[in-house]
Parts: C-alpha cells; structure tokens; sequence
C-alpha cells in the first residue's frame, strides 16, 4: 500500500529510517521508502502495515493510497480532483465536519499560492456539485489521533498533486499559546493532551519532575489541577505563587513516593538529561505504581532518536505491557525530542 507521510521539515531522514527500521524489527509490515523531500516521505507499506501507522512517532499526517493528477492548469487540476472525489464520497456519508485542505512541501516559492488556488477552485466546484457537503469541509482536523475521512491533498511541486480521502493523523496541532505561561514548553504539554485524548481535570494530582521555569506545571494548574512542581531551579510567570502548584525544591530523581502515599494521577517529565536515565526514571515510577498517566519528554540531540525509539519499543514490552494506551510522537511543538504519553486506565 502506498503513502505519503508529512512530517516536521528538517526530520524527514528519521521518519523514513523509521518506517524502515523499526516495525521491521517487531517483526510487523515495515515500509520501503520510496523518495522524501523537505517535510514529506514517500512510502510502500507491506502487508499489514496499515495497522501500526498509529504507533508512527515523526508523521503527523498520513494519505493512504493517495492517488495523482497529471499536470495541468489550476481549473484542470481541480476538475480533476473533485472527479475523484465525487467516486470516494459516494461512498461516505458527511453528516459532520471533515477535513479538507491542502499541504506543499516548503522549498518551492509560490507552491503553498498555487495549492491554495487549486483548493478553492475545487471548492467552488464542489459547492456546485454536492452543495451541502462542501459546506461542511474543514482544514481543521477533529481532535485525536486515529483515521480520518476527509479530502487530504499534498502538492510535492508546481505539477504533481497527491490527494486520498483516507487520512491516519498523528494527532498532532499547532497551540494556541498563553501570555501567563512561564516558557514554550508550555505548548509542549498542551499538544500532548491532544494525542493522548485528554489533560488534567480539576482536582486530579500531578507531579511535575523538573518543573522549572514552570510551564506544564502552570498548563495542569490552569486546569483545575494540584500540581507538586519538582525542581531546585525557580518557578517563573504564571507559576509563581499559583495556589494550586506546591514547588518542591528537590531533585526529580530522587522524588518518590511513600509507601502509604497514593499514586499521583499524572507524571510530568521534561528535564534536560540523557534520554535512556529518563527512560530508567519512567519505569521507576510505572513499575512502583506511582503514578496513572504521563507526559514525557525524551531529548534526542545528542542520540540517535531511531536507536531510541527501539529502546522505547523494548520498554512498550516491558513495564508497559499492561497499560493500554502508550503513544509516541514528535509534537508539532517538539524540537529534537520525542514525547511520551500513557494511561494505565485508557481514555478518557
């Protein structure tokens, strides 16, 4: 089956040595990269792959067995389009949004305008043709991680247009920042609620190790939640004094809990520390019963994030195996590290 995955520019290499390498080694349908460019990786998934494209860590979004329109003019090119399309949703029945829009890849000058032209002249078209449907359409996709229907189309240059109405999103999104948060990780933690499929609520526990300046701590409390903020290092911003955030001037690898101290209901975890001692730190706490969910963040600078990854596909197996819900994913927010989250409850 073929695919076109979209992904952070800049991280493609690691996508494709993903879709490669790791499935391939759990023994599972592994992809062979076809070619990749700035943001984009072109894939032929074997048998069976389709069922891990959730555990993907760098794609953000998936078009499956995207089909190609020939070169043409702009009006052209959405004729041909909303051809195809009108057969896949004969198939469908839009009773809510769905996502419809257009991707580039980013080293063109001019693409993203030229996609944007081919998008709203197959709007137009649309409109004419299936009037109430049309209205529907979104470039917002709905929250969560999972298999979408929709219209998904991918502009690799000025003559090649990709486009699937099957779409698998990592759940990854841009968030919406907040003047009061102490720093940008901020966002981190917000766009990792959105993968897991749910945040903190309102009278839940969290223990954030590293917490300093402050971010997801302020992220938790701002919800309604009573956060222990673990860190020698200064809160800033709206952390400072918030009466729903303790700061404990402690080191987060040597916090714990007592032997008749219940679990907290979240871990949160992004220190600046080798990834495998985090990795040690998060089994500490899972096999311990310490906490019931997680947010963590693993650097990857300074490491080879795809022999990391096989490292977090062991620890899945391991002190993980009877929880149900254990996602990874580079976040749109994310830089050179990958974020973990968990529920030993599932979701919600």
């Amino acid at each position: 089956m073929r695919s076109v995955h979209l992904c952070q520019t800049g991280y493609e290499r690691f996508l494709a040595a993903e879709l490669e390498t790791i499935h391939g080694a759990q023994g599972v349908g592994a992809g062979r990269v076809e070619r990749m460019g700035p943001g984009y990786v072109f894939s032929e998934l074997e048998e069976g792959g389709e069922a891990w494209l959730w555990d993907l860590t760098f794609a953000h979004l998936t078009l499956l067995e995207p089909f190609e329109i020939p070169e043409g003019s702009v009006n052209a090119m959405a004729a041909g389009l909303l051809e195809r399309l009108q057969a896949d949703f004969r198939e469908l029945r839009m009773d809510g949004p769905w996502y419809f829009d257009a991707r580039v890849r980013q080293d063109q000058d001019g693409l993203a305008r030229r996609a944007t032209s081919v998008r709203q002249a197959l709007a137009h078209k649309l409109k004419g043709k299936m009037g109430r449907v049309a209205r529907l359409g979104t470039p917002e996709l709905s929250p969560g991680p999972g298999l979408h229907r929709g219209w998904g189309m991918f502009f690799e240059d000025f003559s090649r247009v990709f486009a699937s109405s099957r779409l698998h999103f990592g759940g990854q999104r841009r968030m919406a920042d907040d003047p009061a948060a102490p720093s940008r990780s901020y966002l981190k933690v917000e766009e990792a609620y959105q993968v897991l499929g749910r945040g903190p609520l309102e009278g839940e526990t969290v223990a954030d190790l590293g917490a300093a300046p402050g971010g997801w701590s302020y992220s938790a409390a701002r919800r309604g939640a009573r956060v222990d903020a673990i860190d020698n290092g200064p809160l800033k911003a709206g952390a400072v004094d918030h009466p729903l955030i303790r700061h404990l001037q402690e080191d987060g690898f040597r916090f714990g809990r007592g032997a008749d101290d219940p679990p907290y209901d979240w871990l949160f975890c992004d220190m600046v520390e080798d990834p495998y001692r985090i990795l040690r730190l998060l089994g500490q706490w899972v096999e311990r019963n310490w906490c019931r969910r997680f947010v963590l963040n693993l650097k990857f600078g300074r490491t080879n994030p795809v022999t990391l990854l096989q490292a977090v596909a062991e620890f899945r197996a391991g002190p993980l195996r009877d929880w149900p819900v254990f996602r990874v994913r580079h976040l749109f927010h994310d830089r050179e590290e990958i974020t973990l989250v968990g529920s030993s409850e599932g979701v919600p």
